[in-house]
């Protein structure tokens, strides 16, 4: 049966190559064409491994007539004419851009490109003048109007991140760069530019007001990623190809895969979507992996974190307006647009009478990637040794082993270096956050009962531990409010042997100073 089946398209990013050497496609071409003959220009976020640059590469051969390449698929029934018109494709993910000029280096050679083809004039003397005549000579030359396709145009702007005089200098040359989009309407067919974000506000964006942004539009919401559907319809033989080698019922294959890469809602009505990248490699590999992060790293996210002392348990259930979700303003101190449009976060729940959207991790291995990849910037615990740690911790923890884990906690707190702590108390809170929903265990972080608010609580098939940290206090006054509040009473009828650990946390020396226990 393997013989039979197509090749999974990992990391393939070109629509020709994808339909000519015998990949799998799903077919998103009905879409393509509603977006085509409904509009003219387009703005798209999506996170990163998501679909958008094989979107730009599929738009790049419709426009070009490349008719055969869409054989048996939707558009070759809806498209009658299939005319030639000149693309102009730029893709800004082909650099880096933390040393000042690496932008102008990357335009002008698209430009130069251009120009070898539609031809130049002196007396262009800028990137958004040359943008222009180019627009203007390929739509004289070739009689039919240009269509012009930008993938990733905010990775400048994403790298550079708390470097604001190179970020101003990167938004003021993409400004008059796509400023040549309304300047050249006459002269243009289509225009769509792709990201991860959308800044706001003084942006590259600011004169070009005309761009429909269908980032969190109902009808094109599944035009990038796998939907349920055409994970069950397309990709059945690949499931139970899966579920043979992993030894579980088709299922439990589907499931987990729903566990892992689903739930991403890009309008508050839109079923979920699949992250099409961590999907493809698991039915490929056969295994159930954190796929997404190997691919890269969210530094830019980590470092609006730090910047902004960021409090980590309002990552849970947030709930945001329209706002916040639609833009970035580069000077905010609000990192959660970034967060959102990155795909760490996604859209879980939405309450129309007050216009708020609830957000959340989409999945487990977002979650876990995520939070894996922070915990080593918050501790001196480094990436190569959190995972023993984490284990460790959660052993401890299932074998009633207080002191043990306790000094584990004291592991991830010690010689954490001064500057990277703006706020201590919100330092130790974050580390804990982390620890919480890495741990695998059932665990929350502020659980309300009835009489207040417990810092944290962990259960396990055998115990419940309820904590309680005071910052600059004592363990005696913890363990106080604990048996005040009553803060055991919701766990008493399980059966399970309940812990009481109050702790103080030390301000001056950034760790637990001091711990008290008792058993229930």
């Amino acid at each position: 049966m393997e013989q039979t089946l197509k090749n999974l398209p990992i990391g393939i990013q070109d629509f020709e190559k994808l339909r000519k050497e015998n990949y799998l496609y799903v077919d998103k071409t009905a879409l393509m064409h509603r977006l085509v003959s409904t509009g003219s220009y387009y703005f798209l976020s999506r996170p990163r491994r998501f679909g958008k640059s094989l979107l730009i590469s599929t738009l790049k051969a419709y426009f070009l007539g490349k008719k055969d390449l869409f054989e048996g698929l939707a558009v070759e029934q809806l498209e009658q004419k299939w005319t030639v018109h000149p693309v102009l494709h730029l893709d800004l993910n082909t650099a880096k851009y933390k040393e000042t000029g690496k932008l102008d280096m990357v335009l002008n050679n698209a430009l130069s490109q251009w120009e070898e083809i539609y031809g130049a004039r002196p007396n262009e003397a800028d990137f958004g003048m040359r943008f222009e005549g180019i627009i203007q000579r390929a739509y004289e030359k070739t009689g039919e109007r240009v269509v012009v396709l930008v993938d990733e145009y905010d990775k400048p702007l994403l790298e550079t991140i708390g470097n604001e005089a190179l970020q101003d200098d990167y938004r003021s040359t993409l400004k008059s760069f796509y400023g040549a989009l309304k300047s050249k309407d006459g002269c243009i067919k289509f225009a769509m530019l792709t990201g991860v974000t959308k800044f706001g506000k003084v942006s590259v964006f600011s004169d070009l007001n005309n761009l429909n942004d269908i980032s969190l539009d109902n009808d094109f919401y599944s035009i990038c990623g796998i939907s349920e559907e055409e994970l069950k319809g397309v990709f059945e033989p690949y499931v139970n190809r899966l579920a043979e080698a992993r030894k579980i019922t088709r299922s439990k294959a589907y499931s987990e895969l729903k566990r892992n890469y689903d739930g991403y809602h890009f309008t508050e009505e839109a079923p979920g979507m699949y992250n099409p990248f961590s999907l493809l490699n698991a039915l490929h590999k056969r295994t159930f992996g954190s796929y997404w992060f190997e691919t890269g790293t969210p530094s830019y996210l980590v470092e609006l974190l730090k910047r902004h002392d960021f409090k980590l348990k309002g990552l849970n259930g947030i709930e945001v307006t329209s706002n916040v979700l639609n833009s970035i303003d580069a000077s905010s101190t609000n990192p959660i647009p970034v967060i959102f449009q990155s795909g760490y976060l996604t859209i879980k729940g939405y309450k129309p009478r007050v216009k708020l959207y609830k957000l959340d991790f989409p999945n487990e291995e977002v979650k876990e990637g995520f939070l894996f990849y922070l915990l080593p910037f918050y501790t001196s615990v480094s990436e190569n040794d959190t995972g023993f740690h984490i284990d460790c911790f959660v052993n401890e923890v299932e074998n009633g082993q207080i002191e043990a884990f306790i000094d584990r906690l004291k592991i991830f707190f010690a010689n954490v270096p001064y500057d990277l702590i703006k706020d201590t108390e919100n330092h130790y809170q974050n580390v804990l956050f982390i620890l919480c929903n890495l741990c695998g265990l059932y665990t929350k972080a502020e659980f309300h009962t009835s009489n207040g608010r417990v810092d944290m609580t962990i259960e396990t098939p055998d115990y419940v531990y309820i904590f309680e940290f005071k910052y600059n206090g004592t363990a005696e006054e913890a363990m106080t409010q604990i048996k005040e509040k009553n803060y055991a009473q919701p766990f008493l009828a399980s059966g399970k042997k309940i812990a009481l650990i109050g702790a103080n946390f030390s301000g001056e020396t950034r760790n637990i100073e001091k711990y008290l226990e008792e058993w229930l």
